[in-house]
This record gives C-alpha cells, structure tokens and sequence, in this order.
C-alpha cells in the first residue's frame, strides 16, 4: 500500500443502516460475501486500488457500534450523528497520529446525502476553531443522495410517473393532494401513496426497477422473513428495504455472514454477547430518529463557498431516491455551468458546475457500486482527481 493514499470516511444509508453491511461488504470494499455467507471473495473493482477506505458505522447502535448509554439508541439524530462522527474521526486521528495530515475525503449514498455535508459542516467549524491542527478535507461525494424533501419528494413521484410505475390518476391524485414541504403527510396522502406501492407497482425491487426482487428462490423465500420496513427519510410512508443487484440477495448473505460466531470472534466484535441479532439495518434508531435537515442545499452553498468540491451521482434506475429528485434539488442551486451536459466513459451522463459536479450512471440502482462496479471505481478516480469525467 502507497502511505500517502488519500483517507476516504464511507456512511451509508438509513437512517440506521450499516456502512459496513453495505458499502464494505456489497459494494467498494476489498471483499465481498459469497452466497450464504460461507466466505469471503476479492472484490477487483474495490475502491481501496485508489485510496484507504475507513467505514463508519453511524450513529452508535449501526451494525457492532455501540453506546453505554443504551437510551441513545431512542433519542438519535442529524445533529449528533455529526457531532459524533466528527469526535470518532479527531480521535481516529489522535490514535493514529500518521494519517493527520493525509488529505480527506467524505462518501456516502442514500441517507448519507445528509450525514456526508453535515460532517463536513462540522470539520468546517472544527478547523475554524483548531487553525493549527486542521483536518485535511478535500471534497465531498454522495449518491442517490437524500438532499430536500420538497424536490425529494416532488422528484420521487414524478420518476414513477415517467417510468411507467403509477397511473396518470394516481400521480395526479398524489401531486394536487400531497403537501411535499411537510414532514409527516396527511392520512389522504397516505392511503395514495399505499395504494400506489400496493396495487400499481407490482412486484419490482423499486431500488432498482428493472432487477428481479429477491423472492424467487431459496435464499430469497428465507430472506423474506427478514425484509423490514424502513421509514425513507425523504417519504413518511414506508417501503421495504429489499436491495438487489446482480444477485438480488446480497444483504441477506451479509447478516448470515456477520452473526457467524468465527467472524464476529475475527473482528473482536460482540465481546458482550449481545442478546440479539447482527441485522445490516436497525429498526430502533430508524423508528426513533428524532431530527432530520428539511434540506442539505444551504450546506452545499456553505461548503462551496469554502471551496471544498461537491460531487453528485446518480443511478438512473432507483426509483426511491431517484435521478429526478436530485437534479430537481441541484437545480436550485442555480449553479454556473462551467461544462454543458456529455456522455462519458462507460458511465452515463455528467454536468460541472462551479463548485459541483454532477453524474449519472446508467443502468444502476440505489447502490451503484453493486449495480456498475467498474463504472462507479472510475467515477471515484475521477472525484479524486478533481477531473472531470472521460467524454465517450
């Protein structure tokens, strides 16, 4: 390994899911599970080829990460997962004094749309407070990443439209009926959004609308039982967390693999003997999340004017945090165009604006990554270089 690779903080999606079930073990890290959790496999399009990858499982009560305060796990939030995380990384870098002056980079996909800037928000007001001490921090990247819940929202709906996935009726009905600006919808909005789930979708994966869902064979009919309902932060209703890519039962194979007794003992993880399962997300802080950003766009403005670079990707085939809502909420940055809208290398779709960029990639879901592994590695490297992507 290089000693001066750049250090990448990976967050992951939730509120209350883990970095290390998804982002390590699904997508950028160095292995991934095989099937039914018997082992573990090299991952050749892991983004630790480009820089150290350090995964944060936030907030405490994520995955094996842990609070002596068991009350915390109902009182969790936006303002203190970033105030935690910014304490984790100081003294990370206390403990490991080397990297202090290694340059940063912060990713995330999903709910990390909100964990990713706020922490950068805080290492701004860190640094400003510690001039001789600084954190090196680069820039900043996110991926189908909850931004504003009135464009989220307004998005969200009108990428099922487009795709085909509600009737003219319903999309109409949830539009004229639907207030996008509140956090909690009236019970009408409710029912149409159910009913649209319920009698319209069919039987898709709606993290990726054109993948099989995970129920059509052995593993999938076990991992059914263990499909859980998570609160999508930008949606009070609900939609299951069913995630699918080439192999629609890849979270499934993570939980086999991380209740093993063997690899617990390898990680040092679970030295108490929890009385519960390893799940890759938890229904406690998910249900109990007390305090959510309506929009991250005033950080992006704060962070810009810092001038710590942005990028924004999107896999185009998401349909609960999808391509529209993010360029609905960018577009209100009324952003410079710096370079007009192009394909590029093997990828998708990009723009560059002053101080963001943005890119798409096709044929990818939620977790592109899982979807478009080379696509996504060459997205990184190029993050990293501060380039903007390859023309195709």
């Amino acid at each position: 390994m290089v000693v001066t690779k750049t250090i990448i903080i990976i967050t992951n999606t939730g509120p209350g899911c883990s970095s290390v079930a998804y982002g390590a073990s699904e997508e950028i890290g160095p292995f991934k599970i095989n099937k039914r959790g018997s082992g573990l496999y090299l991952n050749k399009f892991s983004w630790n080829l480009a820089a150290n990858l350090l995964f944060l499982e936030t907030p405490a009560g994520v995955g094996f990460s842990y609070s002596n305060t068991s009350s915390n796990l109902l009182d969790s939030g936006d303002r203190r997962t970033a105030k935690d995380s910014l304490a984790f990384l100081v003294n990370w870098m206390n403990r490991y004094p080397r990297y202090k002056h290694r340059e940063l980079y912060i990713t995330g996909e999903s709910y990390a749309g909100h964990y990713v800037p706020q922490l950068a928000r805080e290492i701004l007001a860190y640094n400003n407070a510690n001039s001789k001490h600084p954190l090196n921090l680069k820039g900043i990247m996110v991926g189908n990443a909850v931004t504003d819940n009135y464009y989220d929202n307004l998005g969200t709906v009108t990428y099922w439209w487009s795709h085909a996935m509600i009737s003219d009726k319903t999309f109409h009905q949830l539009i004229n009926t639907c207030n996008f600006h509140q956090q909690k919808n009236s019970e009408e909005c409710e029912s149409l959004y159910s009913y649209a789930m319920d009698q319209e979708f069919g039987n898709i994966d709606q993290y990726n609308i054109y993948a099989p869902p995970c129920n059509n064979s052995s593993d999938g009919a076990d991992a059914r039982s263990t499909l859980r309902s998570m609160k999508m932060p930008h949606l009070s209703h609900h939609v299951s967390r069913k995630l699918s890519g080439y192999d629609p039962c890849t979270e499934k194979y993570a939980e086999r693999y991380y209740n093993r007794a063997d690899v617990q003992k390898a990680l040092h993880a679970n030295a108490t003997k929890i009385s519960y399962k390893w799940t890759a997300c938890s229904e406690v802080l998910n249900r109990n999340w007390n305090d959510s950003e309506a929009s991250v766009l005033p950080i992006y403005r704060q962070l810009m004017a810092a001038g710590v670079p942005i990028w924004v990707f999107s896999g185009d085939v998401d349909s609960v945090v999808p391509v529209t809502a993010t360029r609905y909420s960018l577009a209100q940055l009324k952003l410079q165009i710096k370079i007009p809208w192009y394909p590029w290398y093997v990828g998708g779709w990009t723009e560059v604006y002053k101080g963001l960029t943005f890119a798409t990639v096709r044929g990818a879901g939620h977790e592109v990554p899982l979807f478009k592994p080379r696509a996504a590695l060459e997205l990184f490297r190029a993050f990293l270089r501060g380039k903007p992507l390859h023309k195709s």
